[in-house]
């Protein structure tokens, strides 16, 4: 049981972005475009947002608080909040639901199994996770918003709406 704990909350924040660079190179030329530069806004946001939280709370990790407890996995007894990893895993479920939807939930439920695998692994506790996955929602929605701005601005070949195929 152990084993697959550790598994879950290591392998899956990392097998996320890994399916979602394979939908990167399914999706038509143009949502390439638009996913890769809501990417990039949204992981910029993403990383402010987990800097402001986690100046905001403190949130030492389960380990720490309780000497009893022994992390699964090796790992600093430093500020757990918000969950990076459920951060920015969420992030990358969140851009990939706005092109492949079905997807897009199952990356999502990986990043919040991932999380709470982490939680039992007594290196997070659930707010952390909670905070993260609601981190990257704000994130992807202000990414998606500033998108919404400059592609009206851009060459409409280059541009292409979430789902759609190429425009042009």
């Amino acid at each position: 049981m152990k084993t697959l704990v550790v598994v879950l909350a290591q392998v899956l924040p990392l097998l996320v972005p890994a399916v979602a660079a394979l939908v990167w190179f399914t999706v038509p030329r143009a949502a390439k475009i638009a996913l890769g530069a809501q990417a990039v806004i949204a992981l910029v946001v993403v990383l402010g947002l987990i800097q402001i939280a986690a100046a905001l709370h403190s949130d030492p990790r389960p380990f720490a608080v309780d000497p009893s407890l022994t992390p699964y996995f090796a790992h600093p007894a430093d500020n757990g909040f918000p969950s990076d990893h459920t951060a920015l895993a969420s992030t990358v479920a969140f851009l990939v639901m706005r092109y492949r939807a079905r997807l897009g939930v199952i990356l999502l439920a990986a990043s919040i199994v991932g999380g709470f695998a982490r939680v039992v692994a007594h290196v997070h506790h659930a707010q952390d996770i909670v905070a993260g996955a609601l981190i990257a929602a704000l994130a992807v929605a202000v990414a998606a918003a500033l998108w919404g701005w400059v592609r009206p601005h851009l060459p409409r070949r280059l541009v292409a709406e979430p789902g759609a195929d190429p425009v042009g």
